[in-house]
């Protein structure tokens, strides 16, 4: 029998709770629940909620009831300690991630599942990375798409050649919230391009001058355009149009994911057209389930996984880097950044 880790998590809001009430009803919620932590962790057949932690008590004890864990805790160092999970599903607001990963880390967590986004800083950023890769844990980020296979599916093709050279990928996500939204498309853009490393950045954000604080943002901008250039030549367009969708250009071929996932359109090439082919049958897993399996699976096999925290430092970076071009009047911004220290996020974050 494979081994079940204990499981806790730390954030009973939305993202840590109940954001499947609000999908419940929607026509491709069958994509996406059980969509919480919480929810994925009891579905989850490798892992087993033990406790749950949130600053509100009621809310605390309300979840612990929802999803039959044993114990609710408002300090989450407390649970930490005295639990002594495996794995750690963080939940929380974005400004607390550096902490809460840092001190799980250093209390023998030995897997952490951490909501997006990651969190306000790349010095904050480095600090995650420094404190998993010193102590081995196993991290997964909270951009779901990456482990549904669906879309792992769409990189296989990628990979395999079907559609040529890679050329472009592209994210219609909207003129979206840069870190708490289009998180979602700056992985997708990575994650279809291969993983690359980033030469550099480049964008507009939407926001106004009284937004700035010094070196802070105290806002969470829309980005109205930006554009990657990855290591690996391939060129990524985050666009304002209307989505979720995304689209992988190749010499050979184009694929573009459809309606957020709920079709697709495979073509290739064939004498001077693009002729439509079949897009394969895949499983329709959560992705949050899958996130926080592969974990699991990967502590199994001691091997890494699909969304380890150097990715998500990436992608964080990519978006950071794309607010620092806007302050510098639309220049070109390498990665990694130099101003490591610029933060962005709401007062409240």
């Amino acid at each position: 029998m494979p081994r079940t880790y204990k499981t806790c998590l730390i954030g009973c809001g939305r993202m840590g709770a109940t954001i499947d009430d609000e999908v419940a009803n929607r026509p491709d919620s069958f994509i996406w629940q059980p969509f919480s932590h919480a929810a994925a962790a009891v579905a989850c057949d490798r892992t087993d909620l033990v406790a749950v932690s949130d600053m509100v008590p009621e809310k605390a004890e309300s979840i612990r009831q929802r999803y039959g864990a044993e114990r609710a805790y408002t300090d989450y160092q407390q649970m930490l300690e005295r639990e002594k999970p495996d794995i750690v599903c963080i939940a929380t607001r974005p400004g607390p991630h550096a902490e809460i990963t840092v001190f799980a880390a250093e209390n023998n967590v030995k897997g952490i599942y951490c909501e997006k986004p990651l969190c306000c800083s790349m010095e904050e950023a480095d600090v995650m990375v420094d404190a998993v890769e010193k102590h081995g844990v196993k991290f997964n980020y909270g951009t779901q798409r990456r482990y549904m296979p669906f879309y792992r599916k769409v990189r296989e093709l990628v990979d395999a050649g079907e559609i040529g050279d890679v050329q472009c990928t592209i994210a219609q996500y909207g003129a979206s919230s840069a870190l708490w939204g289009l998180t979602h498309a700056a992985d997708m853009l990575l994650f279809l391009a291969g993983d690359p490393g980033v030469d550099f950045v480049q964008g507009a954000i939407i926001c106004k001058d009284s937004d700035w604080e010094g070196n802070r943002l105290n806002v969470d901008p829309a980005i109205a355009g930006g554009y990657i250039r990855f290591a690996n030549g391939v060129h990524g367009y985050n666009t304002a149009g209307t989505g979720p969708e995304f689209e992988v250009c190749g010499t050979g071929g184009k694929i573009r994911v459809l309606n957020n996932s709920r079709e697709c359109q495979f073509r290739k090439k064939d004498g001077t057209f693009l002729e439509e082919v079949p897009f394969p049958e895949v499983s329709r897993a959560t992705g949050t389930v899958m996130g926080i399996t592969d974990i699991a699976e990967a502590l199994d096999e001691d091997r890494e996984t699909k969304g380890p925290v150097q990715l998500a430092r990436r992608s964080q970076e990519m978006l950071m880097g794309i607010i620092e071009s806007h302050r510098l009047g639309g220049l070109r911004v390498s990665l990694p950044m130099e101003n490591r220290a610029l933060y962005v996020g709401g007062k409240s974050w």
